[in-house]
């Protein structure tokens, strides 16, 4: 299985380069050099990982042991669903936590310390010296449960699935979502086409708005009628915040299937709400980095299976 995805284009003015002098020259040269290893480094803490739930069918006996593999602290959030299918999901939202943490960073499973800030993020207590700013997010809905990281930008993931509304119409569905949505966003909507074209439009918007909120930290209080979201054909697409375009963010959308969406927002650690900035303090990163890690275009999804977690576990 693949997925295919639809990005925003964006590339800093390259400045005319006048060499003053040899010396300079050479700064310069070292500079990039700097840059360019450490997003050699960077690369491997860069990760888009999916597992698809439905094909993970366990007994309550194997559910139970999978559980245990968890921090003490993190099981009553799973056992809290009622349904097996939000059970299911919660527990491999935690296991791609803790298994990309240990992927990614080396960390042993065992020390790997996982806190929520007070709008519910989740980030790594665990600092690494190299990238202190690491960071990542988590969504599941329907089918599947995704993460996604970052060394050095801001990241945020949602997904979306489409399925039609039970007792209304794709159009009544839409309307209760109107506080949510801009005038520019609601009419794109409703002149998307058919009821099923609607519903995918709305999908696609409020997918969007989900991963910036998330990747910011914010929580359900963030008011979704400021963002308003301009694209070409769901390709270059742009962000306003208030009115006002914000030019540090990226954004890319993806058709996991016929009835999954994913969003992947990408942008400035600036922009984080103080209870999550306040989880990387002091983090300095220079300007050309985050332009790179921001437009690295992004690639299809990496697809784990439940059992290939699970070993990473034994």
């Amino acid at each position: 299985m693949s997925s295919t995805s639809s990005s925003s284009s964006w590339r800093p003015a390259v400045a005319a380069e006048v060499i003053l002098s040899s010396k300079g020259s050479a700064l310069r040269s070292e500079t990039r050099g700097m840059v360019e290893e450490k997003e050699k480094q960077s690369s491997g803490l860069r990760r888009r990982w999916l597992v698809d739930v439905a094909q993970w069918r366990p007994s309550p006996e194997q559910f139970q042991a999978s559980a245990t593999l968890l921090p003490p602290h993190d099981r009553p959030a799973i056992a809290r669903f009622v349904r097996e299918d939000d059970r299911k999901r919660a527990l491999v939202s935690r296991l791609l936590q803790y298994s990309l943490i240990h992927h990614a960073l080396g960390i042993p499973l065992h020390q790997i310390r996982i806190n929520r800030t007070l709008e519910g993020k989740p980030y790594l207590q665990n600092k690494n010296a190299s990238f202190p700013s690491f960071n990542f997010n988590t969504s599941h809905q329907g089918d599947y449960v995704g993460i996604a990281s970052e060394p050095l930008c801001l990241v945020g993931l949602d997904i979306v699935c489409i399925s039609n509304p039970q007792r209304e119409t794709a159009l009544e569905f839409i309307s209760s979502f109107t506080s949510y949505l801009t005038d520019h966003e609601w009419n794109c909507i409703v002149s998307a086409g058919t009821p099923d074209e609607m519903l995918n439009e709305f999908c696609r918007y409020w997918c969007l708005k989900e991963a910036f909120v998330k990747a910011i930290g914010a929580g359900v209080g963030f008011g979704l009628q400021r963002l308003e979201f301009h694209h070409v054909n769901w390709t270059n697409i742009s962000l306003c915040i208030d009115g006002e375009e914000a030019r540090k963010w990226r954004f890319w959308l993806f058709k996991l299937d016929d009835m999954h969406l994913a969003s992947i927002a990408k942008g400035h650690c600036e922009d984080a709400i103080d209870s999550f900035k306040r989880t990387f303090p002091d983090v300095v990163v220079q300007e050309e980095e985050l332009h790179t890690a921001v437009e690295i275009p992004e690639e299809a999804f990496t697809f784990w299976s439940v059992e290939q977690l699970l070993q990473l576990h034994d």
